[in-house]
């Protein structure tokens, strides 16, 4: 094992609990907690006794305190066969987080702040769906509608700002990434895990976001909440991690370095049904602003090549720029595939695309021609912009049918 290697304290490793199945683990990560440890411990305690009708633990991750923390601990650990101790020679929350929940037998676990700030009411609404089989992660949210919560307006303007980032950088879709009240189940875990690089506060994060892209259901829960006024978290330092990590998993998603294909299939999170794409809604809205971009570059390439080339070639020539600009985009953007693998076949299908599009453009401008052969070149521009309406809804249809099967093919490796 390594120096971080757990160290038990108390009966744990031979009592009464290592003969019973263990159904909840609650991890209770600190460090340099000698004053608050004791009180949350016993009030916890009490509640998973009182409140939780199966075999509940709690287990202590000492983050290399260097007060008393761990002597504490492991008097409680002594005391009580249901708590014991887990060492760490390092600090780091997410660090902690990781080895607990991935060496710990039982079917859910879960963590929470020494200060208890969230109502611990909401305990068997968090763990009840992930035992059920339901969800797969469940998290408390301060920012759902029917959370109450008291704290500052700075900490306030943080914790929304923060998470209107990750709604535009990571497009993530749940509420909130850092309330320190989360369970998850132990199978998905320990495959989800070890793709998780941070150790620190981003590590919830990264979790989420990289559980929301491989499929997984989080299941999330409103909260009571009270900000403890005496938190040690340097906010200034913590926000800058925090956008290092955004930066640093947005380009891992952008590359496709992560196996997360992999991950959803082998929780079966593919379709419902095989060859059905998914988010056509979404789809449509993200192909709708990269064919608006496109649009606009294709007429203003237009306009300027028309007096050099003339009408045909201009269409042409405008026509094929914009066509390979929209394919790259609308295979990243709208139907999120990403890295190299497979773009010059996506460019070569997209091309073909691109041909029907200009037989439906050239030909509204022979038609044009041969009709009204006087009219100016904005005339021209208008009738190309509506052949072109009509081929962007054809190219919709064609690129889905394209990048699904791109999905499909990705999924099954």
């Amino acid at each position: 094992m390594t120096t971080e290697a757990m160290q038990t304290a108390g009966s744990t490793d031979a009592g009464e609990l290592s003969a019973t199945t263990v159904v909840l683990d609650v991890v209770v990560p600190v460090y340099n907690e000698e004053a608050g440890l004791e009180t949350c411990v016993r009030r916890l305690r009490r509640h998973l006794r009182t409140q939780v009708p199966f075999s509940a633990r709690i287990t202590i991750a000492d983050n290399a305190s260097v007060d008393g923390t761990l002597a504490l601990a492991r008097s409680l650990a002594e005391e009580f066969d249901d708590v014991r101790v887990v060492h760490l020679d390092a600090k780091g929350r997410g660090r902690a987080l990781r080895q607990v929940w991935s060496d710990s037998d039982a079917d859910v676990v879960a963590y929470m702040d020494v200060d208890l700030s969230t109502d611990l009411n909401a305990l068997m609404p968090l763990i009840a769906p992930l035992l059920s089989g339901h969800s797969d992660i469940a998290i408390g949210s301060r920012l759902a509608r029917s959370s109450r919560v008291v704290r500052g307006p700075k900490r306030e303007f943080i914790s929304r700002s923060y998470n209107l980032i990750l709604r535009s950088a990571l497009h993530a879709r749940f509420s909130d990434a850092q309330c320190g009240f989360k369970a998850m189940r132990v199978d998905v875990a320990r495959q989800l895990l070890p793709l998780v690089e941070d150790t620190g506060w981003f590590f919830d994060t990264e979790l989420l976001v990289l559980a929301e892209r491989a499929g997984m259901r989080i299941h999330e829960v409103p909260v009571d909440w009270v900000d403890d006024p005496d938190s040690r978290v340097d906010i200034i330092a913590t926000a800058v991690a925090d956008l290092k990590g955004v930066v640093r998993v947005g380009r891992a998603l952008s590359t496709g370095s992560l196996p997360l294909a992999e991950l959803r299939a082998s929780f079966g999170r593919e379709p419902l049904v095989p060859g059905v794409p998914r988010g056509m809604v979404g789809q449509l809205s993200r192909f709708a602003v990269v064919g608006v971009i496109s649009t606009l570059a294709y007429a203003l390439l237009y306009l300027a090549l028309h007096s050099v080339m003339g009408a045909q070639w201009a269409n042409a020539v405008a026509l094929l720029v914009t066509a390979v600009f929209n394919t790259a985009a609308n295979r990243a953007f709208t139907f999120g595939i990403r890295g190299s693998e497979g773009s010059a076949r996506h460019q070569m299908q997209g091309l073909l695309v691109f041909g029907f599009g200009l037989l439906l453009t050239s030909g509204s401008l022979f038609v044009l021609d041969v009709m009204a052969p006087d009219a100016s070149k904005h005339v021209e521009l208008a009738v190309l912009v509506i052949a072109n309406l009509v081929a962007t809804v054809s190219r919709f249809v064609a690129l889905r049918w394209v990048f699904r099967t791109a999905q499909s093919v990705g999924a099954n490796r």
